[in-house]
This record gives C-alpha cells, structure tokens and sequence, in this order.
C-alpha cells in the first residue's frame, strides 16, 4: 500500500503509478472542519482523486481517501463527541464516498486525547467518542468499504493520558490499523534516525517508538497482528550538523561507506531549505547526494552509495541510513532499499497484514524502495 498526497499531483499524476505493484492507494487528505463536513486544502484535490480512482480501478486496484492529517485532525474531537455530530460527520463521509466511487475510508487522526498540532481540539473523551463514531461508520458505509486508522506507535490514549490496555474492541470495527512509525526524530543539531527498525541498542530515548516495540505494544493490547500495516517513509530529514553518528550512538555502532567522487552537493529540502525539512529519497538521487548502481547477482536490489561530498552511514541501533557531510554542515537521516527491505522482512515474520509507504511520489523511478518493500515481504 501507499499514501497519494494531493500536493504530488502536478509533478506525480496518478497515472504514473505502477499498480502492479500496490493493492491499495490511500488519497490524502480531505480535513474535517467545524460543520462536521469535510472539505480540501487543494481546490484541485477532488478532480484528482477522481483521476485516482479511475486509473486504480481500471487496473484491479482499490482507493481509500484518508481523512485527517497532521495539519488536519483539528475538529476531529468535537465531530465525534455527540450523537449528532456523529451522525453528521459520518453522513457527510458517506456522500463523499459515494461521490468518488471509493473503496474505503482512513482515519488519519493525528491525535484522539492527544494534541498533535497547536490548535487541536483535545478532550478526554476523544478515544471512546472515536470508537463510537467507528462503530456508526462502519454501519452506514457499504459492506464492502474497508475501514482503517493510521495510529501512533502506542494504542489511543485513554481518558487518563495513557495508553490504553485493550484495543481488541477497535479491532472488531477497523479492518486495519497503519502503524506511522516515522517522523520519530525529526531535524535536529543531534540527528536521530526518522523511522526505527527496533531499540537494537537498547539505549533510544524513545524506547517504544520502533517498528518492533510498536508491533509488540498493539498486539499486546489484543489488536491482532492480521489487522496491523506498518507504515514505512519514503523522506527523510536534513539536519544541520556535524554529527558523525546518531544520537547516544558510539563510533561502533556506525559504520560508513567510501562517498563516491564529486564537488560538494548542498541539498535542499522539499520547500528549498538547507538547514531543517523533509526531503524525499528520489531528491536525494536528483540533487546529486546518493547515486545508484543496478544490482549485482544474486542481489534483486540495487545499491545506493553517496556522492556530491556525501558519506553514506549506517546505524546498527535502528538498522538506518544516514548521510553525512561536513562541507555542507548536513547530516540525512532516511531509509532507502537496504532498511525498507528489514521492515517489511519484519512485516512477513511477525504476520502483519503488510506495508504503506508515505508516500509514493518520494520513489525512484525504478520503484526501487516499493520493490525492496515487495522482496521482503516475499511477492517479487
């Protein structure tokens, strides 16, 4: 599976997307607002989605619109906390989904009792009004409409701020859950890696936020592991630093690779930054800091090496990449073929439904990571 923003669209129409190699295309966003309706931060999104659609549906493939959003969820909490608002809301999804001929809707609330962005509406309420709201949306959409809800690598936060012990009756209205394990370090003077395979050191600050542990924590609170996606990036982040290592690592737990020839590259983010952003891994092949080798047998995947005063490095404690240069003071915290292959080796072996990647525009044009996602979970 992969997520399809709406702010690809003018450089990455969906009609570039191989669908033989995906099951599943998730749109995003539409954004609740304060009449419990939804609506677009693109007036261009709708006739986008429906190209989506059309072109995935001539291909045997299927479409979900994501709902929400890190910059979306502000009026997630009041549209779930009455009956009304309820039965409001989920009307509004169902017309929309009829409209676009859909195949399922996601909830991308980002996050129930939590605050995510400044201005979220929050209340304690939010996890057991969200069930509610699940339970009325899986009844009025069509028996066929998938349901599913990207998550933090924790379960919901119960009406005490912690997370709550029991998740199996959320498992019995989603069909799936897409566990975000990305975005855990973002940019930083101190980089971290963006998305942990798992704590292999045993020595993260941030012990619970890695694929294993956030696998581990949701079947632990009875969701089962058939109804789990790990998500998996296709960006990473550009820190300002020196940094040779990533954060509490030692020298030993880094190892690097010879940087290929070139004048120093400085790369910039995804709105022309040099100091702090996202990038996505195609940019780094485009702007000259990783380049490419077709695979030697018997390896299926090729090898991306740096390049443009870029040394390609790898953290063992996460099993990531990361760039380094100190002529242009930036370190990349990313993932690329080698450490997309893991997660999704980690997907097959702990019996998860599979993979989203976030999202499909940030792939090379030889589809080189969804391939890796492919190959580990055993479907190349």
């Amino acid at each position: 599976m992969a997520y399809y923003p709406d702010w690809a669209g003018s450089t990455f129409p969906p009609e570039k997307i191989d669908f033989t190699k995906f099951d599943w295309i998730d749109f995003a966003f539409a954004l609740p607002n304060q009449n419990f309706g939804l609506s677009w931060d693109d007036p261009g999104a709708p006739a986008l989605l429906t190209r989506l659609v059309a072109v995935a549906h001539k291909g045997g493939k299927k479409v979900k619109l994501s709902i929400g959003g890190w910059t979306g969820s502000k009026y997630f909490s009041p549209a779930v906390a009455t009956s009304q608002s309820r039965q409001t809301f989920v009307s509004n999804i169902l017309a929309t989904y009829k409209t676009f001929n859909l195949d399922g809707i996601d909830i991308d609330w980002e996050y129930p009792g939590q605050p995510g962005q400044d201005g979220n509406i929050v209340s304690p309420s939010d996890t057991n009004n969200f069930y509610l709201f699940l339970v009325l949306l899986r009844q009025q959409l069509p028996p066929t409409a998938r349901i599913s809800a990207a998550t933090q690598v924790v379960p919901f936060s119960g009406s005490d701020g912690d997370a709550i012990k029991d998740a199996s009756s959320f498992a019995a209205v989603l069909d799936w859950i897409l566990i975000m394990n990305y975005d855990v370090w973002g940019s930083s003077s101190t980089p971290g890696p963006n998305a942990p395979l798992s704590n292999g050191c045993h020595n993260s600050s941030q012990p619970d936020a890695n694929a294993v542990s956030a696998i581990n924590a949701w079947t632990s609170a009875g969701f089962p592991a058939g109804k789990i996606v790990l998500g998996v990036p296709s960006y990473g982040y550009i820190s300002k630093s020196y940094a040779e290592t990533l954060r509490t690592r030692s020298l030993i737990n880094s190892r690097h690779f010879v940087r290929a020839g070139g004048s120093t590259v400085i790369l910039k983010n995804e709105d022309g930054g040099t100091n702090n952003g996202q990038l996505q891994f195609s940019d780094l092949v485009d702007q000259g800091a990783l380049v490419r080798s077709a695979p030697t047998p018997p390896s299926t995947q090729p090898t991306f090496t740096g390049s443009g005063g870029f040394t390609r490095r790898w953290d063992s404690c996460s099993s990531t990449p990361f760039l380094t240069s100190h002529g242009a003071e930036q370190v990349i915290t990313y993932d690329d073929p080698e450490s997309l292959g893991l997660k999704a080796t980690l997907a097959k072996s702990a019996g998860i439904l599979g993979v989203n990647m976030f999202d499909v525009h940030g792939d090379t044009e030889h589809w080189d990571l969804t391939n890796a996602l492919r190959a580990g979970l055993g479907l190349n």
